[in-house]
């Protein structure tokens, strides 16, 4: 049976619909059956429709029984539409086999799903920016999307920078959760920053300067979240201009001072972000994280 991907904007308007037809055609040519929201390209100011209209989106992807609900894009909105969202709606979806996918602001409607049900969703492409681009789609990316919508992946590896190798193996289990650095950081206090404990949390971002990327690790660490976890795994932080005066002040030194922050392994160059290179994450689920030598793994199993 052809899988079935629902294609939704909860976040900021499509700005070129010609690279989200693009990317219909491209997921179409693998052979999955595309479902367009009605509001896909409503706009109001910066946004994908008002809040009333993205939210209910959001609830017509949870009832259109697809196999993925995948978002055009990501850019900003979907804090404000934290309180409205029929939680149980979207856990009950996930329950019958339905699979979030999405990333950057997305990172809002995980953690609060996460928060309120503790259901499952996934940090993976969006349709413009990974399946929408001119020239052909990244082969990890469409590889690791398409082991997702058939229930195929297990997990995901890399390669670790030289001196984050690690002597002897290292074994971590734990609850994978996180996201965005920005979306997340404005969660902090809200009932829909998750309390996880003991978990492996991963962070990326983009546009942000290194000083901005630390205030707000600084404000994870200050609100206890940091201290909770078993791991951290950064990501990729593109796309932001070093200035004269930062002198030396790079984005080493933020991992370097996160370093000495926390009493936990903090390892870098996951495969997420805002790169074309990108693995979908389970969010929410019990992964076992690997590394031996310069070699990490993120594993979890099959999740139908």
């Amino acid at each position: 049976m052809r899988k079935h991907i629902y294609i939704y904007s909860p976040s900021s308007a499509v700005r070129d619909k010609s690279v989200i037809r693009r990317g219909v055609a491209r997921l179409q040519a693998l052979g999955y059956d595309v479902e367009l929201d009605e509001a896909v390209f409503a706009t109001h100011m910066r946004f994908a429709g008002d809040d009333e209209t993205r939210l209910a989106a959001i609830h017509r992807a949870a009832g259109s029984g697809a196999d993925i609900a995948l978002i055009t894009r990501g850019g900003y909105g979907l804090t404000r539409l934290l309180p409205g969202i029929r939680y149980k709606a979207v856990a009950k979806a996930i329950g019958k086999g339905m699979r979030f996918v999405g990333l950057s602001d997305f990172t809002a409607l995980q953690n609060s799903v996460l928060a309120e049900t503790g259901a499952v969703t996934w940090s993976g492409p969006a349709l413009g920016e990974d399946f929408g681009v001119e020239g052909e789609p990244d082969d990890i990316m469409q590889a690791c999307f398409e082991d997702l919508v058939s229930g195929q992946g297990e997990g995901t590896g890399w390669q670790l920078p030289r001196q984050e190798a690690s002597a002897e193996a290292l074994e971590i289990k734990g609850e994978l959760w996180g996201g965005n650095l920005a979306v997340l950081a404005a969660l902090v206090g809200s009932r829909w920053m998750p309390k996880v404990r003991n978990g492996i949390l991963f962070l990326e971002d983009v546009h942000e300067h290194p000083y901005r990327v630390e205030r707000m690790l600084t404000q994870l660490a200050y609100a206890g979240i940091l201290g909770r976890q078993k791991a951290i795994l950064l990501g990729h932080f593109t796309n932001y201009k070093p200035v004269p005066h930062d002198r030396g002040y790079r984005l080493q030194t933020v991992v370097e001072w996160l370093r000495r922050q926390v009493k936990v392994p903090v390892f870098t160059n996951l495969p997420f972000g805002h790169v074309a290179t990108k693995v979908a994450l389970p969010v929410g689920a019990k992964v076992h994280l690997a590394v031996e030598g310069r070699d990490a793994f993120v594993l979890w199993g099959h999740r139908h």
